[in-house]
């Protein structure tokens, strides 16, 4: 088969890195590069741009080609970048899906279309439209919380037997017992990825491929390491780190991401923390908790930050 060499390599942790904004709200390459490469020195097996954690329901089209292609040729074929190309919109969901393929994407992360609540069949057919239009593999993004519908698991097996470029399923799904039926109904060889931060080491316990979660950008190494020490068979040490990071991850979503997420970034010196409107700051005491959380963690100086 033609995918299963990338198969191989699009396992671990895929870094769903934020979109850095300059003082103008322009979209800031020089820090997307910056990111890229310490994700890449840090460990993340993998990079994805303009997912959720990306905002890129606030980027138009060109900004989100641009964020694409800065990545892509930041990493420079070190890791797999698989940047998020689907909207509530199918003919910008082919567009972006295309241009990914053309700037030499290594994968795409497609999203259950947000707002318009297609039903089951609706979303096959989506899906189908945008698998037979390239030949990049595709990852499907199964996010109910944002979408308000979720892609029931008869449909993916439909699909991921139907297209051979659908190749795995982000699950940012809460339901344990969804994301046990997916590998059982698309086969274990499926790559399934949990999008749900405490469900990062269940979902390998499972035969998950890895994870991809907004903690990443905070710690993209102990995040990696939780793969890394599951694939080494060190059980007590990737259970040790999922622990570590609850109390991180639970402050991180104490709010709607990414705002909590770049105010975090923000205090330790990797970005200027906007967000573009509608989004905004995270509340002030939560504020002072990701403050306070971060030093715990010795990830700021109390001295400077306090």
């Amino acid at each position: 088969m033609m995918y299963e060499e990338i198969k191989s390599r699009l396992r671990g942790s895929i870094a769903p890195i934020i979109t850095p904004f300059d003082d103008k709200m322009e979209v800031d390459v020089k820090a997307i590069e910056n990111l890229v490469n310490w994700h890449i020195e840090s460990g993340s097996h993998g990079v994805s741009v303009c997912g959720t954690t990306g905002e890129p329901s606030s980027l138009t089209i060109e900004e989100r080609e641009l964020v694409m292609e800065t990545a892509i040729k930041a990493a420079k074929a070190r890791v797999p970048v698989a940047p998020g190309t689907g909207s509530a919109n199918q003919k910008e969901t082919l567009h972006l899906t295309k241009r990914a393929q053309e700037m030499g994407a290594d994968a795409a992360l497609v999203i259950v279309p947000y707002y318009n609540k297609p039903n089951q069949q609706a979303l096959y057919n989506h899906f189908k439209t945008v698998a037979d239009s390239v030949d990049i593999p595709l990852i499907v993004y199964n996010i109910p919380g944002r979408t308000a519908t979720n892609l029931e698991v008869k449909t993916l097996a439909r699909l991921a037997e139907d297209c051979e470029n659908i190749i795995g399923v982000k699950e940012s799904n809460k339901d344990f017992e969804h994301v046990n039926r997916v590998l059982l109904n698309c086969g274990r060889d499926f790559l399934l990825y949990s999008g749900i931060e405490l469900l990062c080491y269940p979902m390998l316990t499972i035969g998950g491929a890895g994870h991809i979660s907004a903690t990443a950008n905070i710690t993209p190494k102990e995040v990696a390491e939780i793969y890394n020490h599951w694939v080494e068979g060190d059980v007590d040490k990737a259970l040790d780190l999922h622990y570590k990071l609850m109390p991180l991850n639970d402050v991180l979503f104490k709010e709607t991401n990414p705002g909590p997420l770049k105010a975090a970034m923000g205090m330790m010196g990797k970005i200027n923390p906007a967000l573009r409107p509608p989004m905004g700051p995270p509340s002030e005491p939560l504020e002072k908790e990701l403050r306070e959380t971060l030093q715990s963690y010795g990830l700021i100086d109390q001295k400077i930050q306090s």
